[in-house]
């Protein structure tokens, strides 16, 4: 994380406006707290990513190229790129950090954990994303209600226990792992609007379990749509077609 951090201060300071990133959810979710400014293209390595995309890198590094050089409109309107969405974290002692994807409350577990999720550790969820063709914690939303990024929302997942719960459904918590959650609960959560999450527990955030929660440290979450301006590279590059972009110099 902190080679990261270093490196796009690096970038930052040389006057750099568009990163490629190479990685995971986690990976954008640093970048993504350490310069929300910057327009991002977001290549996904790994399993269990929802925040960045499956591209041909050669083709993101010309819209990369094109981005650099202000090629593209700065209007919305042309979906070329989207303002990400963030979730805020602010914690009762005051300490503040950010998900791009999901806020997630395990019981049991431990600070600094690598493993994969237990799923009967998980008590509730925030998702920024809820979509049912990824793996992890996403489809455990996105096989009961559908949020994508467009949508001005998030969705809020309470995990109840099996014997109680009348919804149970077989979620991909990671590749080819199928294990059977209980729903509890579940309801849409519009952006600025706060979810608190409180008790004994661990907050895992896009992965990482990084914060303790205890009986006198909560912590409340809020969406926001503040995020990286991170480009769509098909559209982008349909865009520069139209505009006669590959028949002239550059």
């Amino acid at each position: 994380a902190s080679d990261t951090e270093r490196a796009v201060r690096a970038f930052v300071g040389e006057g750099v406006e568009v990163i490629v990133s190479l990685g995971g959810d986690g990976t954008n979710r640093i970048i993504a707290r350490s310069a929300p400014q910057l327009d991002l293209i977001a290549l996904s390595t790994g399993t269990n990513n929802v925040f960045p995309s499956m591209v041909e890198p050669t083709t993101a590094g010309m819209v990369a190229a094109l981005a650099a050089m202000g090629r593209f409109p700065e209007e919305s309107a042309f979906r070329i790129r989207t303002r990400a969405k963030v979730l805020h974290t602010v914690f009762s002692d005051g300490i503040s950090d950010i998900a791009l994807i999901d806020a997630v409350q395990l019981r049991d577990d431990y600070v600094g954990n690598l493993l994969p999720y237990d799923e009967a550790k998980i008590m509730r969820m925030l998702l920024t994303r809820a979509l049912p063709d990824t793996v992890g914690m996403s489809p455990v939303g996105g096989l009961i209600s559908v949020v994508e990024e467009k949508d001005d929302c998030g969705l809020l997942v309470e995990i109840g226990e099996k014997r109680d719960s009348d919804m149970h459904i077989k979620v991909p918590l990671s590749p080819g792992f199928f294990k059977e959650v209980a729903i509890s609960s579940s309801q849409r959560v519009d952006l600025g609007e706060s979810v608190t999450f409180e008790g004994e527990g661990i907050l895992a955030l896009d992965g990482d379990r990084e914060h303790k929660l205890a009986n006198n440290r909560s912590v409340s979450a809020t969406i926001r749509r503040d995020g990286p301006w991170v480009y769509d590279v098909g559209a982008a590059m349909r865009y520069a077609v139209a505009e006669g972009m590959m028949l002239r110099p550059l």
